[in-house]
Formats: C-alpha cells, sequence, structure tokens
C-alpha cells in the first residue's frame, strides 16, 4: 500500500484484537469517503449528537469511535447493538435496576447509560428499539438524567450520543414505528456512509490492508493480488460491503499458491468471475449445485498445497464467518454452526475473537447482548 493510502488509514489505540478488520480500519481513498471523513471531522470536536446512517457492513461503528476519538471527552465509548439486546432485559441493561427489581436482580448495577458517563453511547440499529424505550431514551436526551429500573430517584449522566441505523428512519417515523421527537433529537448532525460499491477507490486499497493482516497472522511471506483478481474484486457489487470483503480477501489468502492471489481464489459470483477473464467451468468459478461440495473441491486443492497449519486457517475462517453473520452473538453462532455454546465460546477465545476484560475474562455478557466495550 502507497504512503497516501497508508496515511489515510484510521487506526485507534487498543481496538485492534477484539474487533473484526473491517470494523476498525477502512480507508478514505476515494472522493466519497474524504468527504465523509472531513465530516467526522468537523463534528468530533462539538458535542451534537449524530446519526450514521449506512448498510451493514460500512463501517458505522468505526465511524462513531473516530468521532468519539477526536473529542474532547475522557470517558469511554461503549457500543451497543439495539438489535441483539434481549427484550425483557434492554430497560435494564440501558438503564440499570435496583436489587429486587425483577426475578433474579440480586443486586443493583448499573446500565450503559452511566457506564459511558463522560464519554460517549453508540446505540446502534436504534431503528429496532421497541417504542416504550424510545420514550425513555427522550426522556434521558432532554433530562441527562436516567432511573433505574425499580428506582425512583433519577441519577445524572453526562453522555454523548451516537446513533446508528441501516434503515431510513424518516419512512419508519411517517409509518408511525418510530417516534418523530426522538429522531429530531437523533438527528441534530446526519452522516451517511456510502456502500462500498459506491466508492469503487476504496476497494483496492482495503483488500490490500486486509490482505497485509491476514498474511502477517498467518506467518506467510509476501502475498500479492493478481491483476485478474483486482478486475474481479472492483466488478464485484460488494452486497455486504467491507464485512463481506474482508471475508473474501481471507479466504482467497488460504486458497492461493506461491505467494499471489488469483481470481479463481475468491469466493465471488459468477459475473465478477467473467469480468475478471474467467469462463464457467474454471477452478473457482461455482455456478450452480451443491455448495457444500465446491468447499470440499477447495478444501482437497488446499490440501495438495505445501501450506501449514491448515486445520487452524479454516477452523477460524468458519468461525470469524459464522461470528459475523450472527451479530456477533455466541447462542446464535452456536445454534447455526449446530456446536453447544461452551464449545464456540473456547473457539472464540482460542483465536482471539472475544473482547477481554480487565481481569482477562471474556466479556461473554457482553458479547450475547450485543454490547461491545473499547
Amino acid at each position: 500500500m502507497s504512503e497516501s493510502h497508508q496515511a489515510r488509514l484510521l487506526t485507534f489505540p487498543g481496538a485492534h484484537e477484539s474487533k473484526p478488520c473491517w470494523a476498525k480500519a477502512p480507508i478514505a481513498c476515494d472522493a466519497r469517503s474524504e468527504h465523509v471523513q472531513r465530516q467526522l471531522q468537523r463534528l468530533a470536536p462539538t458535542e451534537a449528537s449524530v446519526l450514521i446512517v449506512g448498510e451493514t457492513g460500512t463501517g458505522k461503528e468505526l465511524a462513531a469511535r473516530y468521532i468519539h476519538e477526536n473529542s474532547r471527552r475522557q470517558g469511554p465509548f461503549i457500543a451497543i447493538n439495539c438489535a441483539a439486546l434481549s427484550e425483557h432485559l434492554v430497560e435494564a441493561e440501558l438503564f440499570g435496576h435496583e436489587a429486587g427489581a425483577f426475578t433474579g436482580a440480586q443486586q443493583a448495577r448499573a446500565g450503559w447509560f452511566e457506564a459511558a458517563n463522560g464519554g460517549t453511547l453508540f446505540l446502534d440499529e436504534v431503528g429496532d428499539m421497541p417504542a416504550h424505550l424510545q420514550v425513555k431514551l427522550l426522556r434521558v436526551l432532554q433530562e441527562r438524567q436516567v432511573v433505574r429500573l425499580g428506582s425512583r430517584k433519577p441519577i445524572s449522566v453526562n453522555v454523548r450520543l451516537i446513533a446508528a441505523t441501516n434503515v431510513e428512519l424518516e419512512a419508519a417515523v411517517e409509518a408511525r414505528q418510530f417516534r418523530r421527537d426522538l429522531y429530531y433529537r437523533l438527528n441534530v448532525a446526519a452522516v451517511r456512509l456510502p456502500p462500498l460499491r459506491e466508492r469503487k477507490g476504496d476497494i483496492l486499497p482495503l483488500a490490500r490492508h486486509f490482505l497485509d493482516i491476514y498474511r502477517r497472522e498467518s506467518g506467510f511471506e509476501q502475498v500479492n493480488l493478481s491483476s485478474d483478481a483486482e478486475a474481479a474484486l472492483l466488478a464485484h457489487d460488494w452486497p455486504g460491503n467491507i464485512r463481506e470483503l474482508e471475508n473474501v480477501i481471507h479466504y482467497g489468502l488460504i486458497m492461493s499458491f506461491s505467494g499471489v492471489v488469483e481470481a479463481q481464489d475468491l469466493r465471488l459470483p459468477k459475473g465478477a468471475s467473467e469480468h475478471a477473464g474467467l469462463k464457467d467451468g474454471d477452478p473457482g468459478v461455482v455456478v450452480a449445485g451443491d455448495v457444500i461440495d465446491a468447499v470440499g473441491a477447495e478444501l482437497r486443492r488446499l490440501l495438495q498445497s505445501d501450506r501449514e497449519a491448515i486445520h487452524h486457517s479454516v477452523e477460524r475462517l468458519l468461525l470469524v464467518t459464522a461470528f459475523e453473520h450472527c451479530d456477533r452473538n455466541q447462542v446464535r453462532t452456536a445454534k447455526r454452526l449446530g456446536l453447544s455454546r461452551n464449545i464456540v465460546r473456547a473457539q472464540l477465545k482460542r483465536h482471539g475473537l472475544l473482547e477481554q476484560t480487565a481481569s482477562g475474562n471474556s466479556s461473554s455478557a457482553a458479547t450475547d447482548s450485543g454490547v461491545a466495550l473499547a
């Protein structure tokens, strides 16, 4: 990657181990991305609430982290996925609870608003928040106070709120699925993150960045993209955005030979392969048929290579892909893979995919409830 590309790579202290690559290092090389970065730079020093709008996988949490890291706030950055919170416990998670407030509440506990005091609270997928909680959230934003479940005593909080959504909240407001007054409270400043297909100038720099990360992680020597692979990447529509690109590059690295990732090493649909000069019947082009058979064929090809530590690489790829597909929820990941949660949790820890608390223990509760601490 060129120095000009490296200079525009956003990274954050302490955020390197627990987050997937796509969630912490998008690159602003395309003109549209540079425009968004300038917006974030202007918004960061202010105290304005920000609404970030973008498709899944475009880096909404990264944008929120960038705002926080470049603000004047000294407190923590806490990210919560509203769609992943348990419907029965979401109020207690956000606002806290007193001992005995509900069955199982054996001791008082601060909510995420209190935990983020002095810092920034990021509410991802805020459009999925239940109606009764929208009212309480609006009151917190107006009064700057929270009331724990089971208490009548207000607690003052100093929190900057950043919300994100992959749906058009204006349409949700018109459909009376989202409160209009809350929408205006959140939408003091709006930032729209363009999908990857609309910022082609970022695709290859991002691909090279992910390739370098996984190359070093796997202990490989220098690995490059062939011209056909680059053409295939540029031709693809990227419905999964940066998250999809990372997984494609990771897979391509595992399947590559002789230090070069070819187009047939990438998991891309027929159209992208054709743009790269491939034809039906070429290795790696899956037109139809059983996907499992196709994966088996690729594994046999991999076993014929001189690549070492194949099991570790393939297991990690499967685990990462499933974990991200299930929104980093351990229970859903275990169900999707047909494994017990304990096995999935142990594998996530072994591959360094769980965040660590200050005591060194994995924060499983945060992962399962959709909460991530910076």
